[in-house]
């Protein structure tokens, strides 16, 4: 799939208030310019001045670069949701809906992929605001495990009880995989992202679906009680204990 550079994809039409176009256009400015001269080279007054708008303006609506990517991150994950929908109202086959939502991911980023690893440097920071991981990217993650809780709750498969609550985190998890794989595929049109979403969607799939035999239940009580401890938020979306006897 042929690339579009960021600067030269349609304008979207929208009637919405001045303010949010405003918005719009600051982070839309400032997309092209950490692809033009990178993020660290890429300074709110330049963003400004290129938006046409005063610096006091810039920082209104975005408190600082990483806020910028925060909202970036927000309308890569509201362009994703919007692309999926024919996948989540469509086939019930756990395993094509899994492929679809990564695959509408692929398609969505597409544009970004050029500057994608300049944000990934920072991202890849425990301490940074820019992490997946982290209390300011609560809403774009969130956003995107409900996605995958719809891909599931949407299928035909019938996964353990204990891991219910928690397996859209563990497939949010392998889409970040696919992310980190996809942020240095080179290959053209990155179709090594492509080719890696058809072979691991079955085997998620799979994987779920035998969750729920008997003989696997210990190892399932496991997975549970890691993806309990460590999983951002884990706790707080109501994991709850529902060992039997």
């Amino acid at each position: 799939m042929e690339e579009k550079n960021v600067a030269d994809r349609p304008a979207r039409k929208s009637k919405a208030p001045k303010s949010e176009q405003t918005r719009t256009l600051i982070l839309e400015t400032a997309l092209r310019l950490f692809e033009e001269r990178g993020y660290d080279r890429t300074t709110m007054r330049a963003i400004a001045q290129e938006a046409g708008v005063s610096v006091g303006n810039a920082y209104y609506y975005f408190s600082s670069k990483e806020h910028l990517v925060q909202g970036f991150y927000d309308r890569l994950a509201a362009e994703h949701a919007a692309a999926v929908q024919p996948v989540l109202a469509g086939d019930t086959d756990l395993t094509v809906r899994i492929r679809g939502l990564l695959l509408c991911w692929l398609d969505v980023a597409g544009p970004y992929h050029r500057f994608a690893a300049q944000f990934f440097k920072n991202a890849a920071d425990p301490d940074s605001p820019l992490s997946p991981f982290s209390r300011e990217s609560a809403d774009a993650r969130e956003a995107v495990i409900a996605l995958h809780e719809r891909c599931l709750s949407g299928s035909d498969a019938k996964a353990d009880a204990e891991l219910a609550v928690l397996l859209p985190q563990l497939m949010w998890l392998m889409q970040m995989g696919l992310v980190l794989f996809w942020v240095y595929d080179r290959s053209e049109g990155t179709e090594r992202s492509r080719r890696l979403v058809e072979r691991t969607a079955p085997l998620a799939a799979r994987a779920i679906a035998l969750s729920r035999f008997r003989v696997l239940r210990p190892l399932v009580r496991q997975i549970h009680d890691v993806l309990v401890e460590f999983l951002p938020g884990a706790g707080s979306r109501g994991a709850r204990d529902v060992r039997s006897s």
